[in-house]
């Protein structure tokens, strides 16, 4: 959704308050596609800082699902959102302005929600999603989630450091 901040930007002391519907139903990205099972309003707060400058402040609730990282169990990830951010018309971006965030979700004099509302996401996305912190995993033998017991497949590995000196003693069994 495009919000048009023409107002914020020219008035002095403007104040814009916005519930903005987020119109995402999942996140897709290089990681994975995670469905979005819950949703709020993205409650926004725009306050004109001097001609041509804004801030823009904001808060969503969102709930995705997403596969543990260790076992493959689908658990609910709950992204509390609170946006934070300096803008400028794109086309008065400067390049050297420091404390103007980065504007790929301005267009023109307008806030485009659902571009600023992906890249909190991206920024906010936790590192590891584990369904528990004693995750198991899975059997790289089976496949099997060790969280529900153990399968008896052998998982030992051996060291391939020592494949010259096990040869020696295995060539001796075979003559």
């Amino acid at each position: 959704m495009l919000l048009n901040l023409s107002d914020v930007f020219k008035e002095r002391d403007k104040v814009l308050r916005e519930s903005v519907p987020v119109e995402l139903t999942g996140f897709d990205s290089r990681m994975g596609k995670y469905p979005l099972t819950e949703k709020s309003d993205l409650e926004l707060v725009i306050s004109n800082l001097e001609p041509g400058r804004a801030k823009v402040e904001g808060k969503a609730k969102l709930l995705f699902q997403a596969p543990c990282d260790r076992c493959l169990t689908d658990v609910p990830v709950t992204l509390e959102l609170a946006v934070e951010r300096y803008v400028v018309p794109a086309e008065n971006a400067e390049q050297d302005d420091e404390e103007v965030d980065d504007l790929s979700f301005m267009e023109g004099y307008c806030l485009n929600t659902e571009t600023l509302l992906f890249n909190e996401i991206m920024e906010n996305w936790p590192a590891k999603i584990l369904c528990r912190e004693d995750c198991k995993g899975i059997c790289p033998v089976c496949g099997k989630n060790l969280n529900d017991g153990d399968c008896g497949c052998d998982r030992f590995v051996p060291d391939p450091r020592m494949a010259v000196i096990s040869d020696v003693f295995n060539h001796g069994k075979e003559v």
